[in-house]
């Protein structure tokens, strides 16, 4: 190519780059190829903590964290702003915390005593409730790609995805440390188990590789084996290093130090696994498979794989489960440009070779290696596993990670913000034995959380995305927060969880258009109980920025669309809900109280002068009572300050 033609290939690359807000250093952006060099890269390199920053104003400061963050505020010339009132504050962290408000109960509790103690409690109570873990658990469902069915051209569903589901808010809910979390999930079945029903556990906890899409019309296997070996290996890599390793199937990555030996090492590992989701044998489907028999209690005998690789010592019966389980080990041959029929030289099964801190012992011959990779995934020195878990955790938290490409840590991806306080978090958290409850308890408790939302001048003058975190981030509640929380407020919300899923009802056929959408405005269970049927996502999930369900998402949108708009003013269940608010408001003893209540129950605060008088002159309409508590408990639900965290 000339000179000519390499400067305008450049500067296409530019504007391609600016056109998708990618950064200069970002398009610039090579793979290097000497070791040495491709480790100095930030994120490969352990994460180190390195003491606090002294700060001007020492008393703001409630946390190291804080100190990370007060130092760049002041060396910009800001100062943060003061803190959200306490009614604030409490909706934010019940939001954050489990997804839904809090009462009028709480917030009389709290205003009355807003100290730091009282503050600390709410907080642990938050952390030591159920809601926890199916709030924090949908977050981690987001990143695994959860569906109930395969997607794309033949459309089956799951009746069994569900028992994971349950698994991840469980896993979430006892604090199970982090580590043993993905470890369950990459390799449960190989683990060691105490006894059946841990066995049966951890099995269920690797439907984390097999609830991923399916195209079930692909007629050669060979082909569908090796896409279902590519989806896995991008999950597990995105999900858990930050790292889009699946790049590397036809060619060695562009960017990141990853080659396409790297790929065929782990693609040498998922391809000797079997790979168990259920679905049926029909006219359409051309892959069908089978489910992971779980053990019965209380009998022995042989058949499910578990240990290192041999027989468990547990009796199968009709219980089943979505999962992995070891099959022939093989070598994966590297793939010409990833393509079945241009097979290269056999790649031994293995892991990256970039974020080898020594050189690793071979995976013996006679094993998958998944449980070696768990551990690899999982280990101290590996420098990207915590520092991608604490950055997926501030950002659900704050509203913008401290590295704004949550699940790009490679070259291609931004740099962090705060790359000290990230590293500092990191090292906290492996220090913690990997909990999660108590790295989000120390950020809630940071003075930086309980900041107002309001920026001051010069901030939005040199600071206007605020990643100097001078104030707290307006966000607006995701899908499953605004539709639970009108069923919280009407009095509608059914917290027991429910048993299975419509989804395992319909058997594992072919999914029938509106299966999903029928059930919105029926089901009075949270939303993360909602099936999620790949291609058919209930419209009050859809509408609000639901997580694609064939994709890892680890950043979802927040748009503000017209269709939002149509849907709380004509969806059937929005008008439920306000019927249910009217009626839950009537039980208060006057007008007044009632007004004051519906503030409560929907915004977490009480009317101003203004908005009680305008009530009183709108509910003295000749609409009728009924009908003016229904429609003015809908214009609370609709209106931008339900949805929205200050």
């Amino acid at each position: 190519m000339s000179h000519f033609g390499q400067r305008i290939r450049f500067v296409v690359g530019l504007l391609l780059a600016a056109a998708l807000g990618m950064s200069t250093a970002t398009a610039e952006a090579k793979a290097p190829t000497d070791p040495v060099e491709a480790r100095a890269f930030w994120s490969l390199q352990p994460p180190r903590d390195t003491p606090a920053p002294q700060v001007r104003n020492a008393t703001w400061p409630a946390s190291d964290t804080d100190r990370y963050l007060l130092a760049r505020i002041e060396a910009a010339g800001l100062a943060p702003v003061g803190d959200a009132d306490p009614t604030t504050l409490l909706r934010r962290v019940h939001f954050d915390l489990t997804g839904l408000p809090p009462t009028p109960d709480e917030i009389a509790r709290f205003r009355g005593d807003p100290s730091p103690k009282a503050y600390v409690a709410v907080v642990d109570g938050l952390l030591a409730s159920p809601r926890f873990g199916e709030r924090w658990g949908r977050h981690w469902l987001d990143v695994a790609r959860y569906g109930e069915s395969t997607g794309k051209e033949r459309n089956f569903a799951f009746p069994e995805a569900w028992r994971y589901r349950n698994w991840v808010f469980d896993a979430l809910n006892a604090d199970q440390p982090y580590d043993a979390f993905l470890r369950e999930q990459i390799a449960g079945d190989l683990l060691p188990d105490a006894d059946i029903p841990t066995h049966n556990r951890q099995t269920i906890a690797t439907g984390f590789l097999a609830i991923g899409p399916k195209s079930l019309n692909e007629r050669r296997r060979e082909q569908f084996l090796m896409d279902v070996v590519d989806e896995q290996i991008d999950v597990t890599t995105r999900a858990i290093l930050g790292m889009n390793i699946a790049c590397a199937r036809c060619h060695d990555h562009k960017s990141d130090p990853v080659t396409q030996s790297d790929y065929y090492a782990l693609a040498g590992i998922f391809r000797s696994t079997d790979t168990l989701y259920g679905t049926e044998t029909n006219r359409g489907n051309r892959q069908p498979s089978g489910y992971v028999t779980l053990a019965a209690e209380g009998t022995r005998a042989t058949g499910v794989p578990g240990g290192s690789g041999g027989a468990s010592p547990y009796r199968t019966d009709g219980s089943r489960t979505m999962g992995v389980q070891d099959g022939h080990p093989m070598q994966c041959a590297l793939l010409q440009h990833g393509e079945i029929n241009q097979r290269g030289p056999l790649v031994p099964r293995g892991f990256v070779a970039v974020l080898h801190s020594t050189d690793p012992q071979p995976i013996p011959a006679n094993i998958s290696g998944r449980r070696e990779l768990a551990d690899w995934l999982t280990s101290p020195s590996n420098p990207l596993t915590a520092r991608v878990e604490v950055n997926r955790v501030w950002l659900h938290l704050f509203g913008r990670g401290l590295v704004t490409t949550p699940d790009n840590f490679g070259r291609s991806g931004e740099r962090p913000s705060h790359p000290e306080l990230l590293d500092h978090l990191a090292v906290e958290f492996l220090q913690d034995g990997w909990s999660v409850k108590r790295l989000v308890r120390r950020l809630v408790l940071t003075h930086a959380y309980r900041l107002d939302s309001t920026a001051g001048a010069a901030a939005q003058a040199t600071d206007p995305d605020n990643v100097l975190r001078s104030h707290a981030n307006l966000r607006r509640l995701d899908a499953e927060a605004i539709r639970d929380a009108m069923l919280s407020v009407a009095e509608q919300l059914e917290l027991d969880r429910p048993v299975g899923s419509p989804v395992s009802r319909w058997g594992d056929g072919p999914v029938r258009r509106g299966m999903g959408d029928r059930l919105d405005p029926i089901v009075w269970h949270r939303s993360v109980y909602l099936p999620v049927i790949r291609g058919h996502v209930p419209e009050g999930l859809e509408v609000f920025d639901f997580a694609e369900p064939s994709l890892l998402v680890a950043e979802r949108d927040a748009t503000n669309v017209p269709a939002q708009a149509l849907y709380l003013m004509n969806s059937p269940f929005v008008d439920g809900a306000a019927r249910g608010l009217a009626r839950r408001l009537a039980g208060a003893p006057d007008r007044t109280a009632r007004i004051r209540e519906a503030w409560l129950l929907t915004l977490g605060r009480e009317p101003t002068a203004t908005e009680e008088r305008r009530a009183v002159v709108y509910l003295s309409s000749g609409d009728g009572p009924l009908r003016a508590w229904t429609t003015l408990s809908q214009s609370l639900l609709v209106c931008a300050e339900f949805r929205y965290l200050r």
